[in-house]
C-alpha cells in the first residue's frame, strides 16, 4: 500500500520558489549596481559639459540661483558700436586692437537675446560661462574652462576697476556656495556683454547697482598667457 505524502509539502513548494526568486532579484541588484526607482530619484542629477572640464550638481545649482536683475534698463549697444576707436588706447599684445573690437562686437549682436540655459552651450541656450567660452575661442582663439569658477583662475588679475579695457572678463559674486557665481566680457563705456539668467544674452552697465555690488574682480588674458589651439 503507497503512503501519501503530506499534504502541506505541496501546498509549501510554490512558496519556497518564490522566496528563492525574491532573493535571486534582491541579489542580483546588489551585485550589479542596478537602483529601483525610489533610488534613482534620490540620486543627484549630474551635468558633464561637452569637453569634460565642469561637472555640476543640478540639484545643489538649483537650491542656490543666480537670480540676476530683471528690472535693469536695457543698452543700446550702438553706443559701444559708435565709440571712436582712435580716443582708445586698449593693451592686447598679440593681438589687432581694432579687428578683433570689431569681431567681438559681432558675435555679441549675434547672440543677443539668446534664452538662457544652465549647462547650455548654443544659441538654442546658453549660461554664463559657456558664453565668454565660445566667444573667447571665436575671436581670440583662447581656450577658457568651462566654470566661471575656473576662469577666474586664467590669465592676470586686473586689479583696479577703473583699468578694465576691452575684452576683460569681469566677475560677480551672485550665489552663496560658488564664488564667483557670473562672468562677463567687458566691452568698453562700462558695459558688459553676458548670459543673463533672467535676460538671455544681453548688454549691462557695471555701474547698475546690482552689478556694483557683487563685483569680484577681472582677469586678462592675451596670447602669452595660455597655449592656444593650432
Amino acid at each position: 500500500m503507497k503512503r501519501l505524502l503530506p499534504r502541506t509539502i505541496f501546498i509549501s513548494f510554490p512558496i519556497i520558489i518564490l522566496i528563492l526568486v525574491s532573493a535571486c532579484s534582491s541579489s542580483n541588484t546588489v551585485r550589479y549596481g542596478k537602483k529601483t526607482e525610489e533610488e534613482s530619484k534620490r540620486s543627484p542629477v549630474r551635468f558633464t559639459s561637452a569637453d569634460d572640464s565642469m561637472i555640476v550638481d543640478l540639484n545643489l545649482d538649483l537650491k542656490d540661483p543666480s537670480n540676476l536683475p530683471s528690472e535693469e534698463p536695457d543698452i543700446d549697444i550702438s553706443k559701444v558700436l559708435n565709440t571712436d576707436t582712435q580716443t582708445e588706447h586698449y593693451d592686447l599684445p598679440g593681438f589687432d586692437y581694432s579687428t578683433i573690437r570689431e569681431q567681438m562686437l559681432m558675435e555679441i549682436i549675434k547672440y543677443l537675446g539668446t534664452p538662457y540655459k544652465y549647462g547650455g552651450n548654443s544659441k538654442d541656450g546658453i549660461d554664463c560661462s559657456a558664453f565668454t567660452q565660445m566667444l573667447y575661442r571665436d575671436v581670440f582663439n583662447i581656450d577658457l574652462q568651462r566654470s566661471a569658477r575656473l576662469q577666474f583662475t586664467q590669465g592676470r588679475e586686473v586689479s583696479d576697476k577703473d583699468d578694465l579695457q576691452f575684452g576683460d572678463l569681469v566677475f560677480f559674486n551672485t550665489r552663496k556656495r560658488v564664488r564667483p557665481g557670473h562672468v562677463g566680457i567687458y566691452i568698453g563705456e562700462n558695459l558688459f556683454a553676458h548670459a543673463s539668467s533672467t535676460k538671455g544674452v544681453t548688454v549691462s552697465s557695471i555701474n547698475y547697482d546690482y552689478y556694483s555690488r557683487t563685483y569680484m574682480g577681472a582677469r586678462r588674458l592675451d596670447k602669452d598667457d595660455l597655449s592656444n589651439k593650432p
